[in-house]
């Protein structure tokens, strides 16, 4: 299948027609999902990220990047809201340490080594120890042809995680999962499910938008490798944020007249 990554890390381009996407509103229907939260960003732009471990978010490194600068922003601006829903989160956590993929480069241009490299692990200050929000098992890989769900918030719904629970694999290739998923601003970081086991497990993340044979498709990063190599950075004791040197300006995600990664702009 050849790509032509033509736009975006989840900027312009709008939710596909056949979206399908169903909103979580009621604690009913969002029970097996609190595990998935907003990422808010000095509280104002945002991303998705889903529990992985007690203490664990996963997400898109995009998401901790000023797109002017294309410096990392730093962790203590973000905080965690899982299963955000309708102005009320279950758990509210701030994140002590952050890492993204050492070979993840902020440069502005969507490429196949951006996309499978796009990723990001951070540490809360404290577990959450809820026994309603459940953090999610990972899996390999899915299957060309095989279906897949993601859940995530978005423009025009970021107080409510919306699900859409049948998309289609279609393919895999370069250490990216191409699918037929539906997102939009906000849905960077998203986690993407199979439901083959029996229950949702994580198989990618939601890095960017592109266009196959004149179709909109998502691109997601292979975690095998990328995660297993994050984990090892925590253990090392890496992520603590360092402040940017004298010639680099210090900003606020979400701040006036300047673009943020968490704001998906066009890079």
């Amino acid at each position: 299948m050849a790509l032509s990554l033509m736009a975006t890390v989840i900027t312009t381009v709008a939710i596909a027609q056949d979206a399908n996407l169903r909103r979580l509103d009621s604690g009913i229907e969002a029970h097996a999902w609190e595990a998935v939260g907003r990422l808010d960003i000095a509280g104002s732009g945002f991303c998705t990220g889903s529990l992985i471990a007690p203490r664990l978010v996963l997400t898109a490194a995009h998401c901790l990047f000023d797109s002017e600068t294309r410096q990392q922003i730093d962790h203590s601006d973000v905080q965690f809201l899982a299963g955000w829903r309708n102005g009320r989160a279950g758990a509210y956590r701030d994140v002590r340490r952050a890492v993204v993929h050492p070979d993840y480069v902020y440069d502005g241009a969507v490429s196949a080594e951006r996309v499978r490299n796009d990723l990001a692990l951070l540490e809360l200050e404290r577990p959450i120890q809820n026994t309603t929000i459940v953090p999610f098992a990972t899996a390999a890989l899915p299957r060309p042809g095989d279906p897949v769900g993601v859940v995530s918030y978005a423009r025009d719904r970021s107080e409510a995680p919306s699900l859409q629970e049948v998309c289609t694999v279609l393919a895999k290739q370069e250490g990216m999962l191409v699918t037929s998923c539906s997102v939009d601003f906000g849905s960077s970081g998203a986690p993407i499910f199979t439901f083959q086991y029996g229950e949702p497990q994580i198989v990618s993340v939601v890095s960017a938008k592109a266009i196959v044979d004149g179709k909109d498709v998502s691109l997601g990063t292979d975690l095998a490798a990328p995660l297993a190599l994050l984990q090892a950075e925590l253990i090392a004791g890496k992520g603590v944020f360092l402040e940017p040197g004298p010639g680099s300006k210090r900003i606020v995600v979400g701040q006036t007249g300047r673009d943020t990664g968490a704001k998906f702009v066009k890079p």
